[in-house]
């Protein structure tokens, strides 16, 4: 069962990003009145830039080339700890929240000084706002995940499993808060609208997608499978915390796929309902998430104080 569940993890991690994106394809060509592309397609994208050759400009160094495959490896790396199917990780220990923020910051520093590297004033305007959103990120992130960690006295992945069981009122508005503060998050880490267009290549209001105009070929297909590794990963975080873990294995793993592809369905609804937001509330966007993540401070001291 333990060899199924490795095998499980290690497909969801690697294939199910090209689902995710196919069906936001389809869910945009749909609000649009259009067919859409095949649900694989960003599969087979991904395979014909694989055959491509890449092209390094001269002004680059070592790091621009080897920024791609780090960025791929620590999004894999990640994901060896974060709960699937069933709260099952591949690595469980504690403070693995804090181990998994920092192998994905790690990965987001080195294609931050893979844009600077190119020389590029476009490229660099983006790394800044890059860094500036994960400034704000990070530490919302670890105050939703060590507030419930707290609550449950458990500081691994597997408590947001063990929170919703016997939650009052309280923990309900906890559990849904925590999860508009990741879809933030994940709309942000991912760079998808409103805080950025993946389909644009308008230098001066991107932010990802101009960080990497200079890659191409396989490193573009690292650095596009990485970030949606991101997607899944913290959508599975998301899955963590609303899916009673008592569930059978099989109940358990159709609501943890059908849970991915509403939240697939959710993020391509919200790219056809709404533009790219300006950049200045961008930033107002990126600081709700950090609001929420105080108010649920608020409610975890209510719950453990009382008041």
């Amino acid at each position: 069962m333990i060899i199924l569940l490795i095998i499980m993890n290690l497909f969801i991690i690697l294939f199910l990003p090209f689902i995710m994106l196919g069906i936001i394809k389809k869910t945009k060509a749909f609000w649009g009145g259009r067919k859409g592309v095949k649900l694989l397609q960003p599969w087979y994208d991904f395979v014909r830039l694989l055959k491509k050759e890449p092209v390094v400009s001269s002004t680059t160094s070592f790091v621009f080339k080897i920024a791609p495959v780090i960025a791929l490896a620590t999004s894999i790396t990640a994901g060896l700890f974060v709960p699937t199917v069933s709260g099952f990780s591949i690595i469980t220990m504690d403070f693995a929240f804090i181990i998994f923020a920092y192998i994905l910051g790690f990965g987001k520093f080195f294609s931050i000084i893979s844009a600077m590297d190119t020389g590029s004033s476009f490229e660099g305007m983006g790394a800044s706002r890059e860094a500036c959103f994960t400034a704000l990120i990070e530490p919302a992130f670890f105050i939703v995940m060590a507030s419930i960690c707290a609550v449950v006295g458990v500081f691994t992945f597997q408590s947001l499993n063990v929170f919703l069981h016997n939650t009052d009122i309280i923990g309900v508005c906890i559990i849904v808060l925590a999860v508009v503060a990741l879809f933030i998050m994940m709309l942000t880490e991912t760079s998808r609208v409103p805080v950025d267009d993946p389909a644009t290549h308008l230098e001066l209001t991107m932010i990802h997608e101009v960080m990497v105009l200079d890659n191409s070929g396989a490193d573009l297909a690292f650095l596009s499978w990485a970030s949606a590794i991101k997607m899944v990963l913290i959508s599975s975080i998301i899955s963590a915390l609303v899916i009673p873990v008592s569930l059978p294995f099989g109940l358990s793993a159709l609501y943890y796929f059908a849970l991915l592809f509403a939240i697939s369905f959710a993020i391509g609804t919200v790219e056809s309902a709404i533009a790219r937001f300006r950049m200045s509330h961008v930033i107002e966007f990126v600081f709700a998430m950090s609001a929420i993540a105080l108010v649920i401070l608020s409610l975890i001291t209510i719950r453990i104080y009382g008041g």
